[in-house]
């Protein structure tokens, strides 16, 4: 294993060295496309437990399944059209937004 620099304790000082910090170019790319995964992650789940497979989810709010492979994998960003769609109409869930 690799040698670690001392001076990085936490997660979030992983981020600072390696991407700047909080509100640089870099790190704002960084923190967008974990969000995009995060949710990709958070459909993908969904449609698992709903015992679905892509194309069943695609067919049903009328989407092609290389779309929803494309969301699950954090590969296109999502309108929220897109997500209320997803989520409440194919999945049967609803969605809560909280801003901090």
């Amino acid at each position: 294993m690799e040698a670690t620099d001392e001076n990085i304790k936490t997660f979030s000082s992983h981020l600072d060295k390696r991407y700047g910090k909080g509100g640089s170019k870099d790190r704002t790319e960084f923190e967008i496309k974990a969000k995009a995964f995060a949710i990709g992650e958070l459909i993908k789940e969904e449609r698992k437990l709903a015992d679905m497979t892509q194309e069943q989810l695609a067919e049903k709010i009328g989407a092609k399944k290389s779309f929803i492979s494309r969301i699950e994998n954090g590969k296109s960003d999502i309108q929220l059209s897109t997500l209320y769609r997803l989520l409440e109409y194919g999945l049967g869930k609803k969605i809560s937004f909280t801003v901090k």
